[in-house]
């Protein structure tokens, strides 16, 4: 079975992450997300809310699964099986800490490998920084970057 792991804080998730995910979900059997604690992006909502959102959102991806990331993300790929990791590209400004990261994980982990998957163009500038930037001032307005669920968990968490 040809298994991979996409990644990522997903604070919240976005219409273009659910993009990434169904590229992936086309070239692999089955395809883990996994949020990611990551405490240094000082996310908005709690990885188990994210994990949820994730949850929710895959019923068009009868091979993919929600999951809660713990450790490295190379050590988690080898524990769920997963022989490749995905990671999304909008901008050439991703890629040099994407580049880094796939080297050290390459070192970490030769087995596993890396590949960059790129969204549709009309999600090359959506991000949840700047979705949550949005939000905060007017939550309304991130209908068309983030899924349903994902814009009430911005509204609870913001209070609006």
């Amino acid at each position: 079975m040809r298994r991979a792991l996409y990644a990522g804080t997903f604070d919240p998730v976005t219409n273009g992450h659910l993009d990434v995910l169904r590229r992936a979900c086309d070239l692999f059997d089955e395809v883990i997300m996994a949020a990611a604690p990551n405490q240094d992006k000082k996310p908005l909502l709690s990885v188990e809310v994210r994990a949820k959102l994730i949850e929710e959102n895959l019923a068009e991806f009868p091979n993919a699964r929600a999951e809660i990331l713990s450790g490295l993300t190379v050590d988690f790929a080898r524990k769920m099986g997963a022989q490749t990791i995905i990671r999304g590209l909008r901008a050439i400004s991703d890629f040099e800490f994407e580049f880094q990261l796939a080297q050290m994980n390459r070192d970490l982990a030769p087995e596993v490998e890396t590949i960059f998957l790129m969204p549709k163009k009309e999600h090359f500038y959506t991000s949840s920084s700047l979705v949550k930037a949005i939000a905060t001032y007017d939550p309304v307005r991130t209908t068309k970057f983030v899924p349903p669920n994902s814009l009430a968990a911005l509204k609870e968490a913001l209070g609006s």
